[in-house]
């Protein structure tokens, strides 16, 4: 009885053996076909990501076609000798003699089109301009920012860093772009007759003081029934020569 009980326990083992055996081979074959779903996407995005390195070339090329800014301010078919600075590259010369006329070769940038006196399309011209910077222009050949937080009245008379342009039609040598120390100009809208007038007819009361913005003044005055009119007649002769202008500092039109 013994020995055929162990009979059946040593069988029973060697079934339990096979049984693992077959359960590790079907496991590993279910791991392999996952392994190659997996590897599948993976190609896939690769295939996308190469196809889209390959277009790289043609987004560039879509890039190029587009219109440059300078374009804008460049006539079409105009004579090249008139086209703004902004629209052709000229060899500049600044051995030139100042103040003299000089003669520099130029060329249109590309997308440019201009023409000569005869009609006929060109792109290398020459043009003739005077010899100088272009800081050295005169003021009414560039255009310069303005500052409103300056004193205009004031002793000696203040300057402000402005940021001047050259207008289109101008060539020089040198930055279009260039800073420049200016006195302050700016007006708040203030007129000096107007102001004149009330400080002679109703300076007494403040009222020139008070359209100059002035108010503590302008109670000053008016309390004092303008100083006892010693008051009146001084800011009657400061007005005038334009000493007591806009409490905010700006010139009278």
């Amino acid at each position: 009885m013994a020995a055929r009980w162990w009979r059946r326990a040593l069988r029973g083992l060697c079934g339990a053996a096979l049984f693992l055996s077959q359960l590790s081979v079907l496991l590993g074959r279910a791991g392999s076909l996952m392994t190659t779903k997996l590897s599948q996407p993976q190609s896939t995005l690769a295939k996308s990501l190469t196809s889209t390195s390959t277009n790289a070339p043609y987004f560039k090329a879509v890039d190029s076609t587009e219109i440059p800014p300078y374009l804008t301010n460049c006539p079409s078919n105009g004579l090249c000798s008139r086209l703004p600075p902004d629209c052709m590259t000229c060899n500049t010369n600044y051995s030139c003699v100042y103040g003299k006329t000089a003669t520099f070769d130029c060329k249109v940038k590309p997308h440019v089109h201009c023409v000569d006196e005869n009609n006929q399309e060109q792109e290398n011209f020459t043009i003739n301009m005077t010899c100088q910077f272009c800081w050295q222009l005169a003021t009414s050949d560039y255009v310069c920012t303005n500052s409103t937080n300056c004193m205009t009245v004031s002793c000696p008379r203040q300057r402000y860093n402005a940021t001047c342009t050259v207008r289109d039609h101008i060539h020089c040598l040198g930055n279009r772009v260039f800073p420049k120390m200016l006195y302050c100009n700016w007006t708040g809208g203030y007129k000096w007759s107007t102001a004149l007038a009330l400080s002679i007819t109703l300076g007494g009361f403040g009222a020139d003081r008070f359209y100059l913005g002035q108010w503590r003044e302008g109670l000053g005055k008016l309390f004092s029934f303008g100083g006892l009119g010693i008051w009146t007649l001084i800011d009657v002769l400061l007005i005038g020569v334009g000493y007591v202008g806009p409490a905010d500092g700006s010139l009278y039109i």
